[in-house]
């Protein structure tokens, strides 16, 4: 059997690039999260402690999962965010609307990851060439 081809590193590290772009798009939607506690207080029974607590809890796991993106687990950190974001359509239908779109976002994220992880092992990224043994 022969062992497969490996190659070099990438000439630029793409992980800190998508590790940016994940961390970017937590704070996108920290503040689209934020901008959703008007639309709590004036469409249906308003704040309440039940629902400001929720959506400020959420909130603040999003702003603390930004600074967790170089861990091992953190895509799956954020799409289980965008679940708790879903669940919070018992306190007003627009925030579950707000999940489901970031859900999209999060789930392109992890294509993207994928495809580099797989161009990665072809040695199609710049900057990798064969490693002779």
């Amino acid at each position: 059997m022969t062992d497969p081809v490996r190659f070099t590193p990438p000439s630029t590290d793409p992980w800190k690039g998508l590790r940016g772009v994940m961390a970017g798009t937590l704070i996108l939607e920290v503040i689209v999260l934020g901008l959703a506690f008007p639309i709590v207080a004036n469409l249906g029974p308003g704040i309440t402690w039940l629902s400001g607590g929720y959506l400020g809890a959420v909130v603040v796991a999003h702003i603390v999962a930004a600074g967790l993106q170089g861990r091992s687990y953190a895509l799956r950190l954020d799409i289980g965010l965008q679940i708790l974001v879903i669940a919070g359509g018992f306190l007003q239908w627009s925030v579950a609307v707000v999940g489901v779109i970031f859900l999209c976002v999060w789930v392109y994220i992890a294509y993207v990851k994928h495809d580099v992880e797989v161009r990665m092992a072809k040695g199609m990224l710049p900057g990798q060439q064969p490693i002779d043994e």
